[in-house]
């Protein structure tokens, strides 16, 4: 029996008793149902607004929440059905772990081109209109899912090619391993990852020092600038959880195998909740703009009520 298919025998046999996994589930589901709806909030606010989505920066900001609300929703409804069936047809599960694996890859580009957009706004204010236009930032987040579907689909192919088709009507507990067990698949993965973190990391280091070389001798807002990118910093350092912990869980369930549901829960809310909490934070709080207009839509909801 091969590492995987251990880690999923051992899931399945140390199963949590019922009141702890109705415990479990009920604090997974309410903490995405806020994540959710502030995250939604934030959309109506976008939305309602012409100043925001004729501005690069905020139509960023707005695919990040869109992307993340996409991957909080399935993942959540991942987790509840690891809790209530346990195994699921091998083909729904390829199509969620596809639109996760798609969706991970997003944030960090995302987050990577919204510091740029920082630093060309702080060190080139008189290029940023030109540069920073919302024609190009549209044509930028459809190459961001072009490019991670172009990273993903091919571990669909090829399982297709190497496993016989009655494994995908088969069913199982869903885990990239499981779903895609092909180890030449785990090694595209790694370089995928690792050429993504190196892009990305050269990208917020070199804004943030550039910005903070402007930062001290220019205006409050290259100071709030680099700030910024540190939060971003902080995020991608969490979003990093999603490309080096598996390696990480998978030996603590070898290694506590009676503690496995605890592992995963754990392993759920730091690698796919935390870093979908902080996008809210950055813009929806911190961006004195974003919180006037959000302020104003909360007092007309609450005066229609």
């Amino acid at each position: 029996m091969n590492t995987s298919s251990a880690n999923v025998t051992v899931v399945i046999q140390y199963r949590d008793s019922f009141s702890k996994a109705v415990a479990k589930n009920l604090i997974v589901v309410m903490i995405g149902i806020s994540i959710n709806y502030i995250n939604a909030g934030l959309i109506h606010t976008f939305c309602k607004h012409q100043i925001f989505y004729t501005n690069p920066r905020y139509i960023l900001f707005i695919h990040l929440v869109v992307n993340d609300m996409m991957q909080m929703t399935l993942s959540l409804f991942m987790f509840i059905i690891s809790y209530t069936f346990y195994t699921i047809n091998v083909s729904i599960c390829c199509i969620c772990i596809l639109i996760l694996i798609i969706t991970t890859e997003n944030t960090p580009l995302n987050l990577a081109c919204m510091a740029m957009e920082c630093y060309i706004a702080i060190c080139f204010p008189l290029r940023h209109v030109q540069i920073c236009t919302v024609k190009r930032t549209l044509m930028l987040i459809g190459l961001f899912w072009m490019t991670t579907m172009l990273s993903a689909l091919p571990d669909l192919f090829i399982a297709l090619a190497t496993v016989p088709l009655d494994f995908f009507h088969s069913r199982i507990f869903c885990l990239r391993k499981t779903a895609f067990p092909n180890p030449i698949i785990l090694e595209k993965r790694d370089i995928t990852y690792i050429l993504l973190l190196v892009v990305v990391w050269t990208t917020v280091f070199y804004t943030y020092f550039r910005i903070l070389s402007t930062a001290q001798t220019a205006s409050d807002d290259a100071k709030k600038a680099r700030n910024t990118i540190l939060l971003h910093g902080f995020q991608l350092l969490l979003c990093m959880l999603a490309y080096v912990s598996p390696q990480l869980r998978d030996s603590l369930l070898q290694w506590f195998p009676q503690n496995s549901p605890d592992i995963l829960f754990a392993y759920y809310i730091v690698v796919q909740v935390l870093p979908r909490a902080i996008s809210p934070i950055i813009y929806g709080i911190r961006d004195k703009t974003f919180r006037v207009y959000l302020k104003k839509q909360l007092c007309w909801i609450v005066s229609n009520k």
